[in-house]
């Protein structure tokens, strides 16, 4: 796994299509905008685990 640390308005890129964003941090919180491509599912870490691990789009990348 990489950490790194971002600021508001800073990015990093994932592959050649996988663009995130902090676009607000505040109070310990943060928000991120993601831009994927269709295909790639994004799934929040908190609805993964409501499904026991697995991915709730089925055969979809999570």
């Amino acid at each position: 796994m990489l950490v790194i640390g971002r600021k508001p308005g800073e990015y990093v890129f994932i592959g050649d299509d996988i663009y995130v964003k902090v676009i607000r941090s505040d109070r310990g919180g943060l928000r991120l905008a993601i831009a994927a491509p269709k295909d790639v599912g994004i799934v929040r870490g908190e609805v993964f685990e409501e499904h026991g691990g697995t991915n709730p789009f089925g055969s979809v990348k999570a």
